[in-house]
């Protein structure tokens, strides 16, 4: 199969077999699309891929993780729609990432984080949420409606898909991990009932969109620790999501508060994590736990492919391939190992023309390397970037102006 070949999930055919994966851009301040968002998945369209993810879109206000990200709501569905139109006007598909952070949460705008599990949650202690609650069956009830009404006011604003983030430690990813999840209810203890919660989360967002609109998931093969997640685990929650309408999954991995770097690999940029911490207790709580609280996970190409193909001996649906696919030869490797789609992240925010340059033949391999450096600048002024390409524009700047 030909990576630039079209490809389909459900009634949406992809021009190709690339998806920019979901990496938060840093766009929303105030939780409201800037151009700048605009701009950065527009020239995402025009490099090549064949769908590009918006990421992070709360489905509500207190499903934040902090205050600068984007919440679905009647106001943002205006510049969203703006959004959309340009990444049509240039040949791309654009899905949107809907998630609810739980108790991952240090958003002064939360009254009181939601957890599966009442939990310390260490993130929010200088706002004052250092204290998760458990959810009781009402607030269940409510998160479940407030993911089926951000899915169809995606749908509204010109999305072709929905991408339900079911990984990296947020709610969902909370129910179903051993670690979190410590209910004794019909909501925890065995896989079946911790699966009881994100597949009544995805059976309402699959009833609000209708039969034909493409539902994706993001999952988690493991979660990266003892403890959490397994891929054994994993395989079966695959099988479920298969069966309660998803239409295609992203295998990812990791949780963010506890294993963060398990999700990307490579080099830990510590030291530009303290630079752009705003909470000076936080900033000196990480200068000194950083090296304990971030662990090391070294990167190799495609670092998920053989955890993934155990799900794609175990479901039908189309997957998507993540995780350390950067050159050329790697697309090509996803399609031979029977995955019908591949997702990329840091490669494509240092070269957003990767995909283009990779199907006229101008290019191989991508001169990206796994420095991380651009999860910190996602909060910086300006949203992320490759800080090595910033640091050599702002240098011509200077060389310019000097």
């Amino acid at each position: 199969m030909d990576p630039f070949s079209p490809g389909r999930i459900n009634g949406l055919t992809l021009r190709n077999r690339v998806i920019k994966t979901a990496t938060y851009e840093g766009m929303t301040p105030g939780g409201t699309p800037s151009p700048s968002l605009t701009r950065h998945h527009v020239d995402l369209a025009k490099g090549g891929v064949g769908m590009t993810t918006v990421a992070y879109c709360s489905v509500s206000q207190e499903g934040r993780t902090f205050d600068g990200q984007l919440w679905m709501r009647p106001d943002v569905l205006p510049p969203l729609r703006a959004l959309t139109d340009a990444v049509h006007a240039a040949g791309a598909a654009v899905s949107l990432q809907l998630a609810h952070c739980g108790y991952f949460t240090k958003n002064p705008r939360t009254k009181r984080p939601l957890a599966p599990s009442a939990r310390l949650n260490p993130y929010g202690l200088t706002k004052g949420l250092g204290w998760a609650k458990a959810m009781d069956r009402e607030d269940m009830a409510r998160v479940i409606a407030e993911f089926a009404a951000a899915a169809v006011s995606a749908r509204e604003a010109g999305f072709d898909a929905v991408e339900a983030h079911v990984g990296h430690g947020y709610l969902l990813s909370q129910f179903l991990s051993p670690w979190t999840n410590e209910r004794t209810d019909d909501y925890g203890g065995s896989l079946e009932n911790r699966l009881r919660f994100p597949l009544e989360v995805v059976r309402a967002v699959r009833a609000a969109v209708g039969p034909t609109f493409p539902v994706l998931a993001k999952m988690n093969l493991s979660d990266g620790f003892e403890g959490g997640l397994t891929i054994d685990e994993a395989v079966e929650v695959a099988r479920q999501l298969e069966k309660n309408g998803v239409d295609a999954l992203v295998m990812s991995g990791g949780f963010v508060s506890r294993s963060a770097l398990f999700l990307m690999r490579g080099e830990r940029p510590l030291k530009q994590m303290v630079q752009v911490e705003k909470s000076w207790l936080q900033k000196g709580a990480l200068a000194v736990l950083g090296p304990f609280l971030v662990p090391k996970v070294p990167f190799t190409p495609m670092f998920f492919l053989e955890d993934a193909k155990k799900i794609r001996a175990a479901v039908k649906l189309p997957l998507v391939l993540l995780g350390g696919i950067t050159d050329k030869a790697h697309l090509q490797r996803a399609m031979d190992e029977g995955f019908e789609f591949v997702a990329m992240g840091r490669a494509l925010i240092y070269e957003p023309g990767l995909i283009g340059k990779y199907q006229r033949g101008e290019a191989e391999k991508s001169s990206c390397v796994p420095c991380n450096q651009c999860i910190t600048e996602m909060d910086r002024p300006g949203g992320v970037v490759c800080a090595k390409v910033a640091a050599q524009a702002e240098l011509r700047t200077r060389e310019v102006s000097g």
